[in-house]
């Protein structure tokens, strides 16, 4: 490492030092969240969208997802005691008063069977199809949270490029000994790629997290269904 960036990297970090430290170095300085986002920058923008839009999948998803709310097992003994009675039409309206995932699949294969028919093999067509759909309409507004997780860090980065390219044009301009003169060029750049991390990496986790969760759901719905397609099928061949 030659002299010249050794000087230039001293003088960035004793400017982004010089943001924080009091002048008399002793303590601290507190920095309010107006003061961050203002140092910050431009980027400081579409990070605080991702950050709401974060904020609001979380709390959709956790709404929504909740497995009392897609299985609705307590209709379970009433579409039981439907289908072995072969009450195919009774079962469906009971299914289209009690919208979930769990009985717009159901729906779906119900609708395939006619009175003196039931052929096994369209029926559960029907359910593959519906369980497909559902699961990319459900899946689609945990996905934005990967989304988020994904594009925040790149936004910090491109607002730390931001910084240290107004930082470079400040030495070049004569703020070479002036390092207070860099101090919120420096800022910039740490800020957003602290802000991008910190919006990112819950994301990612909580993404994690409603996936295998939905997944388990669908999983559990599968059995379900197939447990009251055997229901059906047994009262049909009494």
């Amino acid at each position: 490492m030659n002299k010249k960036m050794a000087g230039v990297i001293f003088f960035v970090f004793a400017g982004a030092v010089s943001v924080w430290a009091q002048e008399s170095g002793v303590g601290v300085k507190t920095v309010t969240f107006a003061e961050m986002w203002r140092v910050g920058g431009w980027c400081m923008w579409p990070l605080g969208f991702c950050s709401v839009s974060a904020l609001y999948l979380v709390i959709r998803n956790f709404l929504m997802l909740r497995a009392k709310n897609l299985l609705r097992a307590d209709l379970k003994p009433e579409i039981e005691a439907l289908l072995a009675r072969r009450d195919i039409k009774g079962a469906r309206e009971l299914c289209q008063n009690n919208l979930c995932l769990m009985t717009s699949v159901l729906d779906a294969g119900l609708e395939r069977i006619s009175e003196n028919d039931f052929d096994s093999a369209h029926v559960m067509q029907a359910i593959e199809e519906a369980g497909n759909e559902q699961l990319v309409t459900f899946m689609r507004p945990i996905n934005y949270l990967s989304v988020i997780g994904t594009a925040a860090p790149m936004l910090g980065l491109l607002g730390t490029v931001s910084g240290i390219i107004k930082a470079f044009a400040n030495i070049s301009a004569g703020a070479m000994g002036k390092p207070e003169l860099l101090a919120g060029n420096i800022g910039e750049a740490l800020i957003a790629t602290g802000t991008g991390l910190v919006i990112a990496i819950p994301s990612m986790m909580i993404y994690s997290i409603f996936k295998n969760n939905f997944i388990k759901s669908m999983s559990t719905m599968g059995r379900m269904i197939g447990h009251f397609m055997n229901v059906y099928r047994n009262s049909v061949s009494r």
